[in-house]
């Protein structure tokens, strides 16, 4: 594993546990010489992670869409930095720099990135392992709610076990690096279905 995308808030969040975690989460890439790749801005959660990579002489690549540079929120100092035309062409880029994902505390776009994501392995579009830094239990919600959908008939448990997820970056960095992927059934299974309902 060389390179691990990191979704994560353009906002501090209201606790300094989430700028803590961002700063020991760099440092365990940097630990095991892997680069960042994540959004390209300077603020928030994405600005303490880059910041952190860069001081402890990491690597640092982002990619941000054009109208964001031009509202002056890209960040100037990383290793590289890809501009891109739109939203869909930042995240698809991302996807194709990294061997692996993590979603740190964030917002609505954060949530949004997350689930792309893990939609796109579930339907077996990548194999890279995909995680949740679940800092002082910000994402325990999200896990029960994946059970909840396990339970209802909506997710298969199997699909609900490819978001990894840990409190600690050593933790979880350890799952993403011994992950083991397994064959997608999921299209094969709505289609199954599909007839069932005819």
């Amino acid at each position: 594993m060389k390179s691990i995308c990191i979704y994560c808030g353009s906002s501090f969040g209201n606790q300094p546990v989430y700028a803590e975690a961002a700063r020991a989460l760099a440092a365990e890439m940097v630990k095991h010489d892997i680069g960042l790749v994540y959004g390209g801005g300077k603020v928030g959660l994405m600005g303490v992670i880059a910041d952190e990579i860069l001081r402890l002489n990491g690597e640092a690549t982002g990619v941000i869409p054009q109208a964001l540079m031009d509202k002056e929120v890209g960040h100037t100092g990383l290793t590289q930095l890809h501009i891109v035309q739109n939203m869909h062409e930042r995240k698809a880029k991302m996807a194709e720099l990294a061997d692996g994902f993590i979603a740190m505390p964030g917002g609505l776009g954060t949530l949004e990135e997350l689930f792309e994501i893990l939609t796109w392995a579930q339907l077996g579009f990548h194999q890279k392992p995909v995680g949740v830094l679940n800092v002082d239990g910000f994402y325990d919600g999200l896990v029960d709610f994946l059970q909840t959908q396990v339970r209802c008939g909506f997710v298969k448990a199997e699909q609900a076990e490819l978001m990894l997820h840990a409190p600690t970056a050593p933790a979880l960095m350890q799952q993403l690096r011994s992950f083991v992927p397994k064959h997608s059934t999921k299209l094969r299974d709505a289609l199954a279905a599909q007839q069932l309902f005819k």
